[in-house]
């Protein structure tokens, strides 16, 4: 499980790509989630940010994380980047976790979206699948900078495949 307070290497990397301690973006955050509401709403597929979400854009919205080792590759802390129909994706993958799930960036070299959940744990959508990041930011800071492996979100024992829509669900 990850701590609720950075380690000294994610702490130095923030810090190097613009973070402090404190920080928010204030009203731009809300600016951000009103596009990112909008365009969702737009698709058909509402989307409503848990707390979580809110606190993390407030936090580190607008700021590019580049990784530090390796080249051309970073999150960028913006939750309006996206495609059409990313929405009902976001939709279908929270059913799954059975949880709200919001866009709050995203990974520069896959273009994989970066969500968080009401929970504030860290996920990845792909166009290859949906992937667990971290418990909280600084755990999903941690296994960016060290690389390490990111599990299916279908491997994650809450995970409940949804509905396919075209089954009866009542047991006929």
């Amino acid at each position: 499980m990850g701590s609720d307070r950075p380690t000294p290497e994610v702490r130095d990397w923030l810090t190097g790509n613009g973070w402090h301690p404190g920080r928010d973006i204030g009203e731009r955050a809300d600016e951000l989630i009103r596009v990112r509401v909008d365009d969702a709403d737009r698709q058909g597929a509402p989307l409503t940010p848990p707390p979580s979400a809110v606190r993390i854009i407030r936090t580190y919205g607008t700021l590019h994380l580049s990784h530090p080792t390796v080249r051309n590759r970073g999150w960028d802390m913006e939750p309006t980047a996206g495609y059409d129909g990313d929405a009902e994706d976001i939709r279908e993958m929270a059913t799954g976790l059975d949880t709200r799930l919001f866009p709050v960036g995203y990974e520069t070299s896959e273009y994989a979206l970066l969500l968080v959940d009401e929970k504030g744990r860290f996920f990845y959508l792909h166009h290859t699948g949906g992937y667990y990041r971290g418990e909280n930011e600084f755990d999903a800071f941690d296994r960016f900078l060290r690389g390490v492996h990111a599990p299916d979100v279908e491997d994650l024992p809450e995970w409940r495949d949804p509905p396919c829509g075209c089954c009866p669900t009542d047991g006929s």
